[in-house]
């Protein structure tokens, strides 16, 4: 795996139709080495608190390969940093475990969540249905917590680093989020990854519900 794109972005105001909103979505390459933090990239705009951001998900990759995908099945024009990630990486498993790792020098992000589209995407893309299509595409990319602090820059070599210990895939994560119903044996088996806080809270939630 190599790094295709580091990307970083400032608060703007995205608007399609009747939607408008300031985001930190609008994210471009820059060159040379960016720092890393647990926090995510220096200089990156991060808006929308509630939802991004935050320790356990402080950076978002997605695949060079996914994007290729898109520009194969879709009529939209795809660029790195277009999805909002920080970092577009070459060879990224799509469906990683939680748990999961890659090292970057000497960065260290482990794999927590997989990215579940907003209304800000579809306003990013200027199209009301891309949602759905993300939705469908099933290639969510993935956020990242930060174990170990430094720079990265785009053409930096990516390793990979199996958790074996987890059972807990970022597409079954995906895919628990449109569940309808949720079996309180697979919630359990969320638990027990190192998930995001978010999912977590959302886990729980519907666990104590059943």
């Amino acid at each position: 795996m190599r790094i295709e794109s580091v990307n970083v972005g400032r608060r703007k105001t995205v608007s399609h139709g009747s939607s408008s909103m300031e985001t930190g979505i609008c994210k471009y390459p820059v060159e040379g080495p960016v720092r890393v933090t647990r926090d995510g990239l220096e200089g990156d705009a991060i808006v929308a608190t509630e939802h991004h951001g935050g320790v356990d998900q402080a950076v978002y990759a997605y695949s060079g390969e996914d994007y290729e995908w898109w520009r194969r099945t879709s009529d939209h024009e795809f660029f790195a940093g277009l999805f909002g990630e920080n970092l577009t990486v070459s060879d990224m498993p799509s469906d990683m475990r939680i748990g999961d790792r890659l090292l970057i020098g000497e960065v260290v992000l482990e794999a927590t969540a997989p990215r579940i589209p907003c209304g800000t995407l579809a306003t990013r893309m200027k199209d009301t249905g891309f949602g759905m299509a993300f939705r469908r595409a099933e290639r969510p990319g993935i956020y990242f917590r930060v174990l170990n602090e430094g720079e990265v820059e785009s053409g930096d070599e990516v390793s990979f680093v199996e958790n074996r210990e987890s059972g807990v895939t970022v597409l079954e994560l995906f895919r628990f989020s449109y569940a309808l119903r949720h079996e309180p044996d697979d919630l359990r088996r969320y638990l027990d990854a190192p998930i995001a806080e978010r999912f977590r809270a959302s886990i729980e939630g519907k666990l104590a519900a059943q």
